[in-house]
């Protein structure tokens, strides 16, 4: 049993990713990220609020020291328009609620305002995740979703590893490249050597994922995914776990490649690299290697 989200629940969203994380919800391609076009988090379901929660988080000196849940009993519509089973629940996270229990919240309705969250990396943006348990499975422990699919294309982008910085964080590098080609229109993710559009944090979460694999694009069983000559996994329907490789950005090594489905004209590769500084309007060359002890970042 799955959800699988229509895709007016992604209205006001600009990215999503289900495996660019290291919790094993998203290693198991059981929970959605999606990111919004401002700061507010939008309900990406329809039904009634059943309860709100704060939960205690990580403790990161970039984050709030506590998260909020929001659990809402869903509609039957929604539940048949997502081939859910009627009754099934969706669990928000890393927004604070301006709604109440008994609340009817529709899909794009304001919830409240996201928080960064210690649950995600310094280099994440503020975003809304989402997961779904079963009618009658406790909607409060942090384990037990549903598998969550995506009923929207993702474009395949194919990039040869090289850009500018346009934007640097404490914990990033932003590059001009790859570029969307329909910026606005349809998603669009970084692309393999065969043409597989890519999830997940390549390859500093151990999980990752592709776009499109779950038989709907003719692309049954596994496939190996290279990326610039370099074997990084083998994809079996939408997961892939990454091969023992690190990412290079101009000959040394950073910890990763951040990987999502995108429609904003802003999008490009987001290099994770806490401990290089790369200059605004720096030229940067991405390589994928081979590697004996290759960097895995864990949940603690």
């Amino acid at each position: 049993m799955s959800v699988t989200l229509p895709p007016d629940a992604l209205d006001g969203f600009r990215r999503f990713s289900r495996f660019n994380s290291p919790y094993p919800a998203h290693d198991d391609g059981c929970a959605v990220d999606l990111y919004p076009e401002a700061g507010r988090g939008i309900s990406p379901v329809a039904g009634v609020v059943r309860e709100t929660r704060t939960v205690g988080c990580p403790d990161r000196s970039y984050a709030a020291s506590e998260d909020h849940l929001i659990i809402v009993d869903l509609d039957d519509e929604w539940c048949r328009r997502a081939d859910a089973e009627v009754g099934t629940v969706a669990r928000i996270l890393h927004v604070i609620p301006e709604v109440s229990p008994g609340d009817r919240v529709a899909v794009g309705d304001d919830l409240g305002p996201t928080t960064r969250s210690g649950f995600f990396g310094q280099w994440v943006d503020d975003h809304v995740h989402l997961g779904f348990r079963a009618p009658g499975a406790s909607a409060l422990r942090a384990s037990g979703s549903l598998p969550v699919d995506v009923d929207v294309a993702v474009e395949p982008i194919s990039w040869d590893g090289s850009g500018v910085v346009v934007e640097r964080g404490p914990t990033h590098a932003l590059l001009d490249a790859p570029r969307h080609l329909d910026p606005g229109g349809t998603f669009a993710a970084l692309a393999s050597d065969e043409g597989i559009p890519l999830d997940g944090g390549l390859a500093h979460y151990a999980g990752g994922g592709a776009f499109g694999g779950d038989g709907d694009d003719g692309r049954d069983g596994a496939q190996t995914a290279t990326l610039w000559g370099t074997r990084v996994g083998v994809a079996n329907g939408r997961g892939l776990a990454w091969d023992p490789v690190d990412v290079l950005a101009n000959g040394e090594r950073v910890v990763g490649l951040s990987l999502f489905a995108a429609r904003d004209a802003g999008y490009g590769a987001k290099v994770v690299c806490p401990d290089r500084e790369f200059a605004i309007g720096e030229s940067v060359s991405l390589d994928v290697v081979p590697s004996d002890d290759p960097t895995r970042l864990g949940v603690g």
